[in-house]
């Protein structure tokens, strides 16, 4: 009989292993990117998510309805993120260039912690404004699967385009500039 409960007991156990190997592959097989980033990447022009959240650079909140008029780039990150370390030069480059051509740059921080993410911006000089969403519920206002996502909205306040992953490669900074073009000419 105890070797008949071990059996099924095994046999639970590789059918739970099955389930959650069919599940991994789903979701690396699955068309990665929540509904805002498909929407403005099929050229929908989804309005972006507002938020109001604590800034990590300087003293105060940033509000994203105050930078109606400008071009934004909003990235999501975090420290521990290994990929947002080789974009994080990339995107203080974007703000050095554009910050004269009414473009703002926000790194949105979230699942972190804060002196994680102050050391991460003193590590890779960023000065571009920085916010700090602890636990994330902007990530889901966005529909953001994962570290780095970065949006580019326009000047009314519209996602132009968004970008899942890292934006460090040719390719990527080529498509991020031209959609900052395009929200800097709205």
């Amino acid at each position: 009989m105890a070797s008949r409960a071990r059996l099924v007991a095994q046999g639970a156990a590789i059918g739970l292993v099955a389930l959650l190997f069919i599940l991994l592959a789903w979701s690396l097989l699955d068309d990665k990117g929540g509904d805002l980033a498909k929407k403005a990447n099929r050229g929908d022009l989804p309005a972006a998510p507002g938020f109001s959240l604590e800034r990590l650079d300087e003293d105060g909140e940033l509000d994203l309805s105050s930078l109606r008029g400008k071009a934004v780039v909003v990235n999501f990150w975090a420290s521990w993120c290994a990929p947002c370390k080789e974009e994080a030069p990339v995107l203080e480059e974007i703000w050095a260039k554009g910050k004269q051509r009414d473009l703002v740059v926000v790194g949105l921080d979230a699942k972190d912690f804060r002196p994680d993410a102050r050391r991460f911006m003193r590590r890779f000089g960023i000065t571009f404004p920085v916010v700090y969403d602890g636990p994330g519920g902007t990530t889901d206002d966005y529909g953001v699967t994962g570290f780095p996502e970065t949006f580019v909205i326009d000047r009314e306040g519209r996602v132009v385009a968004a970008f899942v992953g890292a934006v460090n490669g040719e390719d990527e900074r080529v498509r991020l500039q031209s959609a900052i073009d395009d929200a800097l000419s709205t």
